[in-house]
């Protein structure tokens, strides 16, 4: 569970991102949540924005992507939401949420 410092220091570094995972009209499937895993292994702090097309908001989308990664909501706004999980291979790993 990220403090709300922590959670402060990650939407500041995320304002900088480009979007990562685009969610469409298909919603959250196997695949995007494969490509999820995989950008979250690489980066650990993402940015996803939800299309017009979907069946659900951005709110809906991280939390099912929350639930189903074991990892962190940071921010979600209007399309736009931002999830962390620190990598689990220590030579990925590059952001310290404790700092």
């Amino acid at each position: 569970m990220l403090t709300s410092k922590q959670r402060a220091r990650l939407r500041a570094m995320a304002n900088t991102l480009n979007d990562t995972v685009l969610i469409g009209k298909e919603g959250i499937t196997d695949a995007v949540i494969a490509q999820t895993e995989e950008v979250l292994e690489k980066h650990e702090l993402i940015k996803i924005k939800v299309l017009e097309t979907a069946m659900m908001t951005a709110k809906e989308v991280q939390a099912e992507l929350c639930d189903a990664l074991d990892a962190e909501p940071v921010q979600c706004i209007g399309t736009k939401t931002v999830i962390f999980r620190v990598a689990r291979e220590p030579e990925n790993r590059h952001i310290d949420p404790n700092a």
